[in-house]
């Protein structure tokens, strides 16, 4: 007699490949209008479903995980990041956790570089001057941005996505330098020609660019404080691909409308989808809708990331992507 299929209960619509083949794998509930689920939702979820497919828009807390019933057993996330989740919460009830760690590293460290070029050659600035019909021909002294070949390019977190970053950096000229939790392999240091500073605040106060690529985790949360902001030079200039909570967003808006930081490159925001509005008005930011992984190639192998985890699961062995309560 066949198994019955495992009720899936997925929060935000996927791409259509991906839905199709969880429904033809799983007992799958899909979300049609991709309207983020609220609480009351979330609670019926994690009451009836077996799995339960979440993305980063949602906040798996303990609180939630308390009214989780007896059938659900794995939360597969749709995503990389890990911390709407409560981690060592899931462990404490016997739920598996996975996420979809890799798949996204290429399209990030592609959105982190035109961030960076972005925000140096003042393209959104240029942009909005040719839209707004105000643009009367080339000048001499028009529009005037920073090479950024030669500049001293500092990368916080030097995972996959920040050694992707490097790559990248090396190709356009940048001096790269890294602030890690571990020093990478020196043979890895010399492919990317890469400078460790075991200091953050030391690597803070030399570099041009600063690039934030680690993940957010109780001891990342406003790792560049206020104080550390301080250090950073005047002409110099902060991206963020990673998740707004690292950045002290309401120090750094106030540097960058007194002239104290040249400029920013921000994908993510400290109370997304909510913005600072002083932030908005600042002409020297370009700000991004958290669409730093968003292509469609990248979409589609989360998916595919997702319907592994849960099939090696429900076959009884350990998903490939589990995370594990000593990462977090």
């Amino acid at each position: 007699m066949p198994r019955s299929k495992p009720l899936v209960i997925v929060t935000r619509k996927l791409p259509d490949v991906v839905e199709t083949r969880m429904m033809e794998l799983f007992n799958a509930r899909l979300n049609d209008d991709d309207q983020p689920m609220t609480r009351e939702q979330l609670v019926e979820a994690v009451k009836t479903a077996d799995i339960l497919v979440p993305t980063v828009t949602d906040r798996i807390d303990a609180s939630l995980l308390a009214e989780a019933g007896p059938n659900l057993r794995l939360i597969a996330s749709f995503g990389a990041g890990i911390d709407h989740i409560d981690i060592p919460a899931a462990r404490g009830r016997d739920i598996t956790v996975t996420n979809t760690p890799g798949v996204l590293t290429e399209d990030t460290a592609d959105m982190t570089m035109a961030l960076i070029l972005a925000v140096g050659r003042r393209l959104t600035e240029g942009e909005r001057l040719v839209r707004s019909g105000q643009w009367t021909g080339w000048g001499p002294t028009s529009m005037l941005g920073h090479r950024i070949w030669g500049k001293r390019l500092g990368i916080i977190g030097m995972g996959r996505i920040g050694r992707a970053l490097a790559r990248r950096a090396k190709g356009f000229g940048l001096s790269v330098h890294y602030h890690n939790r571990r020093r990478l392999p020196e043979e890895v240091e010399q492919e990317l020609d890469a400078t460790y500073w075991e200091s953050l605040d030391q690597m803070l106060a030399r570099m041009d660019i600063i690039s934030v690529n680690c993940p957010h985790t109780p001891a990342t949360y406003h790792l560049l404080s206020a104080r550390r902001l301080a250090l950073i030079r005047p002409h110099a200039y902060i991206v963020n691909t990673s998740r707004g909570e690292v950045i002290d967003e309401k120090d750094l808006t106030r540097r960058l409308r007194e002239g104290q930081l040249a400029g920013a490159g921000l994908d993510v925001f400290e109370h997304e989808p909510a913005i600072n509005p002083k932030l908005i008005e600042l002409p020297n930011v370009v700000l991004l809708p958290h669409m730093g992984s968003a292509t469609i190639e990248g979409r589609i192998d989360m998916g595919e990331k997702v319907i592994v985890n849960i099939k090696s699961f429900i076959d009884g062995h350990s998903p490939p992507d589990r995370v594990l309560v000593e990462q977090f």
